[in-house]
Order: structure tokens, then C-alpha cells, then sequence
């Protein structure tokens, strides 16, 4: 599915970038293909205007902010968060300013990050339990640019028969290739996936899973949200909750912006942020290796794979259905590659 050529998808809330991250001035970002510009406004607050000032088309993300605007470094011409121009500086101080403005978006605040929505919201950001229980900390673990698409990412969230092969570096079992359980609920924003996997637990993974065994279980619980968000809930038997949280960013057709959160119902002197850091970024990096090495439309494709050969294979179908489903439910059609 060529994710630029959905209207509707620019009905859903993205993240972008980490808020802090604009503290020293606008940044730049490319979401679905449009070219936005990201800044704070005069409350802190985030703001999104496309990346062009309307008198000569110049980048506003090669300005600067002032007091709460965004300033645009060829003339000075200045927007506030809704992109109506407020200031041009070579006029006289009696003329009026003209009627004009940048287009702006939506965009706020949430679990640290940027989301921006180009259109008007189908749903608002996936609400996670994990950020106001008190047992959980947060951990922005990374975001970075994928070579991928999104609907890939999600896929692959899902799809537990890669565990032993593409991850047999890190905690996959060659020879345990098949989850104990795998069980699917949709639900009015995706689905909920139910599996119980044994999993190999190597000596860098004692303090990740709260035990010493060679081998440990995961019973896990994950959320898909349409169209590109997942949870990986993973409870192991020590107690411990290791909560991944995903928002899969289209850039375009062939790449993404990748967020991973981590919720961990522990405290840093039982297992630290550079260890967990470590571990899950020696996981995503296998991931990303094979994900890179696909066709990133495959999924929507069907004369270029062989679907539901075996049940781990259910997501990425129940996946496409709901997405062509909500594509044909808004008039719209998928396009052809």
C-alpha cells in the first residue's frame, strides 16, 4: 500500500520528533510526503505549518523563533502557531499586514514526542495505562529513519515465527519456531494479540527478564492501533513487564520514522537504562536488517506472496483487511503501484 496515495490516512495522529528537541529552534519533517515544519510556540506548546513562506516559498525551517512565531529566513516575514502572518518587517509601521497565512496543522504533546495529524482526526492517540501507573517508568529508548513502510513495521510486530531465525542472535530459538498460543481479538481500533513464547535468556538478558534460567517464557499481550501504532506487552515469569510501544511514522512509500518507548515496571538500580537501551537496540537492529532486505508494499501486494501459510501469518492479513476496509468505507480506493 502506497501510503502517500491514502487520503485517509492523513486523518491519524504521527509522532515526529521528541519535543525537547525543538527547545533551539523549528525542525524540519516530512510526514506522508508533506513537507511540515515543527516548532514551540510562545506557551511551549508544539506547532506544525507547512515548510513554505507564502511570499517567496522559502523553507521556514531555515528560520527562527520569535516570541512564539516562527520567522522566515529570507525576508522576516513572521506566522504564529496557526500560520496567519502577523509581521512583515519592511513594511511601515501604519500599514496593515495582508490577510495571509502558511497552512497549518495539528499537533501536540504526548509521552514526550510530537504528533502531528495533516487532516481532522479519525482517533486520538493510543491512550497508554502504562504513563500514569506509578509502577512503570518511561524510557525513550530511540527514533530513527527506517527504510521501510509502515504497514511492514506493524506486520512483523505481529508475526512471531521470526522470532527463532531473525533473532537467533539476541533471544530466538532455532528450535522452538512456534509460540505455545497465538490468539487474535479485533477491536474497534485493531485487535489485541494474545501468544506465550519460549524464549532463549542469555547472560545479558538476566537483569531484562529477572532471571538466571537458560530459557524463560514470554507471555505477551499486544495492541495494534490503526493504522500504525503497536504495544508489546511482555510479562515474564520474574514478574517483570517489558512494554514496547511503537509508532511507525510514514514518510513516504519507502521510508519511516520509527519511535520505540519502553515501560518497565522496575527501577533503575534493578536494571539500568543503558542495559535495556542496549538490549532492545541489539533486537530492533536485527529487525531492521531483514525488514530493509523486503519489498516494503509486499504486504498489500497478493501475486508477489504466499498468504496464510501459517498462523503467524493472520495479523498482517487481518491488517490489510481493516485498512482496505477503511479506505473503501471513505471512498477511496488503494493505488496501484
Amino acid at each position: 500500500m502506497l501510503s502517500t496515495r491514502q487520503p485517509i490516512l492523513r486523518n491519524f495522529w504521527y509522532a515526529t520528533v521528541l519535543v525537547e528537541s525543538l527547545a533551539d529552534g523549528p525542525k524540519p519533517f516530512k510526514l506522508l510526503g508533506q513537507e511540515i515544519v515543527l516548532f514551540l510556540d510562545k506557551e511551549g506548546a508544539p506547532a506544525a505549518l507547512e515548510d513554505r513562506c507564502c511570499h517567496r516559498t522559502a523553507k521556514l525551517s531555515k528560520g527562527w523563533i520569535h516570541d512564539g512565531n516562527i520567522v522566515c529566513g529570507y525576508h522576516g516575514w513572521e506566522y504564529d502557531r496557526e500560520g496567519k502572518l502577523v509581521m512583515i518587517p519592511q513594511f511601515p509601521f501604519e500599514q496593515a499586514v495582508p490577510n495571509a497565512k502558511a497552512k497549518n496543522f495539528h499537533a501536540k504533546e504526548r509521552y514526550g514526542y510530537v504528533w502531528v495529524c495533516l487532516g481532522e482526526p479519525l482517533s486520538d492517540i493510543p491512550a497508554l495505562d502504562y504513563e500514569t501507573d506509578p509502577a512503570f517508568r518511561r524510557i525513550q529508548q530511540f527514533y530513527d529513519r527506517w527504510q521501510t513502510s509502515s504497514l511492514r513495521l506493524m506486520e512483523n510486530s505481529f508475526d512471531n515465527a521470526h522470532f527463532a531465525f531473525v533473532h537467533k542472535g539476541t533471544f530466538g530459538d532455532i528450535n522452538q519456531p512456534k509460540p505455545e498460543k497465538y490468539e487474535i481479538t479485533e477491536t474497534d481500533y485493531g485487535f489485541v494479540a494474545e501468544t506465550i513464547v519460549t524464549v532463549r535468556n542469555p547472560p545479558n538478558a538476566v537483569r531484562i527478564t529477572g532471571t538466571s534460567e537458560p530459557t524463560t517464557k514470554r507471555i505477551m499481550r499486544n495492541h495494534w492501533y490503526l493504522p500504525f501504532c503497536r504495544t508489546m506487552d511482555m510479562h515474564y515469569p520474574s514478574g517483570l513487564r517489558h512494554v514496547i510501544f511503537n509508532c511507525a511514522t510514514p514518510i513516504d512509500d519507502g521510508a519511516i520514522q520509527l519511535i520505540q518507548i519502553l515501560y518497565r515496571n522496575d527501577r533503575e538500580e534493578d536494571c539500568s537504562t543503558a542495559e535495556l537501551i542496549a538490549w532492545d537496540k541489539a533486537i530492533i537492529e536485527e529487525d531492521r536488517d531483514m525488514l530493509e532486505a523486503t519489498d516494503p508494499d509486499a504486504i498489500v501486494d497478493m501475486g508477489r506472496k504466499i498468504e496464510m501459510h501459517m498462523p503467524s501469518d493472520r495479523p498482517g492479513m487481518m491488517m490489510r483487511n481493516r485498512l482496505l476496509a477503511l479506505l473503501k468505507a471513505h471512498g477511496e480506493a488503494e493505488a496501484p503501484r
